[in-house]
């Protein structure tokens, strides 16, 4: 071979090269997450395993920051500020209220609820079906969830009348959920008694409005406050004797009652495939919000019988889990 050959062959096998050897050194992309919820409870070890299901892995691919208010729901939007000036390139949200405050932080930034209530009648979304904006995912409010509530509450014990319901009226959807319970009540034969509880220093006096009230009952809602003293929700409950019902089965953990919800670690497992999907390109705009489809109910059975409370066979074999 001349040398003008040799140098052609050279050059030529050097220019073919070229392109698929630098593609084959270039790194991966590593996607920055960021995380805002209430606290790092249960549910989210579903979000992590959704991830790791779909081939991501927090340190080779992802980078997961994670921030929480511990039950300061005025804390969510310095949170979210954070998260926002640090360039993430997706934020996922737990809970109304922490959505609220990202949707106010970034309207460029991709967000992903993992429960949220009734998001498109507060403002969230334009429609469950047709999101709109920077934000979509999953709702933990399902058709009749409280009408199948209240029935689990009257088959446990059908002499119960007047329900306190713990709830936080700083809420938008808390509102929305004590209105459905004051016009689904009468036709379960219940009275539904507002108790407000705005911060957990307010639980005292929460507790003491219950017991003015002479409830028979109580319904604790599922929202940050509440969370972070489920325990002394629980404890209080059990000394003045009132059978418990909840949206969470964390708090029948605590020592509650009962809890008939969706199910938190399959919604945020599913949260994953919303991020998976918006990592690969696709719009929150174009995807729709999904709705629980898996419902479990969790009874404990320690409180039940220092309650006095005798549990029927129908709903043991029912439960998806008992606690002993």
């Amino acid at each position: 071979m001349t040398g003008r050959r040799r140098f052609i062959g050279a050059l030529a096998g050097g220019v073919l090269a070229w392109p698929f050897g630098t593609l084959a050194q270039q790194p991966t992309k590593v996607f920055r997450i960021g995380v805002l919820g209430n606290e790092n409870n249960p549910p989210w070890e579903g979000f992590r395993r959704g991830m790791r299901e779909l081939g991501y892995v927090d340190g080779r691919n992802v980078t997961i920051d994670w921030r929480w208010s511990e039950g300061k729901t005025d804390r969510f939007p310095a949170l979210a500020a954070e998260l926002v000036q640090s360039k993430v390139d997706l934020i996922v949200v737990s809970g109304t209220q922490a959505a609220r405050a990202a949707r106010q932080a970034t309207s460029t930034i991709p967000l992903v609820m993992t429960v949220s209530a009734y998001p498109d009648k507060i403002g969230l979304v334009e429609s469950l079906g047709r999101p709109g904006g920077n934000l979509t995912g999953l709702s933990n409010l399902g058709p009749e969830l409280m009408g199948k509530q209240f029935e689990l509450l009257k088959e446990i014990d059908p002499k119960i009348t007047r329900l306190a319901v713990l709830w936080n009226p700083e809420s938008p959807v808390e509102k929305l959920v004590l209105a459905e319970m004051l016009a689904a009540g009468p036709g379960a034969g219940l009275q539904i008694h507002s108790i407000e509880v705005r911060t957990p220093e307010d639980a005292a006096a929460g507790f003491a409005a219950v017991t003015a009230s002479r409830a028979d009952a109580l319904f604790a809602l599922g929202n940050p406050i509440n969370f972070k003293i489920r325990q002394l929700i629980a404890e209080f409950a059990l000394k003045s004797r009132l059978p418990s019902l909840y949206q969470e089965r964390l708090f029948v953990e605590a020592g509650g009652l009962v809890s008939y919800a969706p199910s938190f670690v399959d919604l945020f497992a599913r949260a994953a495939g919303y991020v998976d999907k918006i990592l690969k390109g696709a719009k929150p705009a174009d995807l729709p919000v999904e709705q629980p489809t898996k419902f479990e109910l969790t009874i404990n059975l320690q409180t039940a019988k220092a309650l006095g409370i005798t549990i029927t066979q129908p709903l043991l074999l029912r439960a998806d889990k008992l606690i002993q």
